[in-house]
């Protein structure tokens, strides 16, 4: 089977996040008939080429998210139009998942890279943070670094942003309208006056930039306040946004944010921490040699927010600005280098390692 056959395969293969069977089914299928002694757990999939010291982790996922309106195709099934394929997940991340099926097939025919144990897991419910990596890690065993698959342009990512979000709640005391200003009700009694000046002083705050991924900006995302128009309101909550960068410790930006404001400032979800690698690393050296780009930053989420202190790089195939749209694509051209390029990863990182 050839590259766009097996993406054309798995496209085909519905498999929006947290049904993602039968796209595991087909993705086992196929390593096992390549030789390869696969394992499950729910709907991920892992097995392992070559033996070493070294533990490399091969990941990127099998889900999608929904389809949106807006296709010129039907999302789920798989069109090509010369030498382009659309459908939902060939750019996020079919195309990686595809060229890592095929990388470890060319291993377990021509031999793993001397020293490094490729651990290659293709798993499920990325895209809505659920039973995926994260829960499998412990599984999986001790690892020494990770490449993530996800739509890079094959340029290597070094740093990603995190998600920190605050739930601000604005409080003052409830009264008749017509007594706002009398009646002891006061200035400080409307809550969403409150509100109103910490949105504005959250739109204010500024933190350090960072070299990859610029500066990090908060964001008033939802606000909600009021019971009736006729009486002032004692309760205002509104929701703050903040994509962090790595040096930015979660709990320390919570506990400012908090001195900053009126409301009151609690975590409402912090897991998605930001992560960043060194640029002395093996496997970075390895994946700026593989690519011929030097590194970036990417402000978007994936599975490597949960591989804790691990080394990692997210690299792959495919367009980020074309992940969650109509009409998502990648080409003929796009998979094959994709292809190429974990291939020549993969050999590198074992150079780079063996020669300390």
């Amino acid at each position: 089977m050839n590259p766009a056959e097996l993406l054309t395969a798995l496209v085909a293969t519905p498999s929006v996040s947290g049904d993602e069977a039968r796209i595991a089914d087909l993705v086992s299928g196929h390593a096992e008939s390549w030789g390869a002694r696969v394992h499950r757990q729910g709907h991920n999939v892992w097995f392992s080429v070559g033996s070493g010291p070294k533990r490399l982790l091969v990941n990127s996922h099998l889900d999608t998210v929904k389809p949106c309106a807006g296709w010129n195709t039907e999302p789920q099934e798989a069109v090509w139009k010369d030498d382009t394929l659309y459908g939902l997940g060939a750019n996020d991340a079919k195309g990686c998942v595809t060229a890592m099926l095929l990388t470890a097939k060319a291993l377990l025919t021509e031999g793993a890279p001397e020293g490094v144990e490729c651990v290659f897991a293709l798993t499920a419910e990325e895209e809505t943070g659920g039973k995926g990596l994260g829960p499998l890690l412990s599984t999986l065993g001790p690892l020494d670094a990770a490449i993530v698959g996800e739509p890079t342009s094959l340029k290597p990512c070094t740093a990603q942003r995190g998600m920190l979000l605050l739930r601000c709640v604005a409080h003052g005391k409830s009264g008749h309208v017509a007594h706002a200003h009398t009646g002891g009700l006061g200035s400080e009694s409307n809550a969403i006056l409150k509100a109103a000046r910490d949105i504005q002083a959250v739109s204010a705050l500024r933190f350090p930039a960072h070299p990859l991924l610029g500066e990090a900006r908060a964001q008033v995302t939802q606000v909600s306040g009021g019971l009736a128009r006729n009486q002032v309101p004692d309760r205002c909550e509104f929701f703050v946004d903040l994509r962090t960068t790595p040096g930015m410790d979660h709990a320390k930006v919570a506990q400012d944010v908090g001195a900053a404001l009126e409301s009151e400032v609690v975590v409402h979800s912090a897991r998605y921490l930001p992560k960043g690698t060194d640029a002395a690393h093996p496997l970075v050296r390895a994946a700026v040699a593989a690519s011929g780009q030097g590194t970036v930053g990417s402000s978007t989420t994936s599975d490597w927010a949960f591989l804790g202190d691990l080394p990692a790089v997210k690299v792959g195939p495919g367009d980020t600005l074309r992940s969650h749209q109509a009409n998502e694509y990648l080409t003929r051209a796009e998979l094959e280098a994709g292809l190429a390029f974990y291939r020549r990863l993969l050999h590198g990182y074992a150079g780079e390692v063996s020669r300390g």
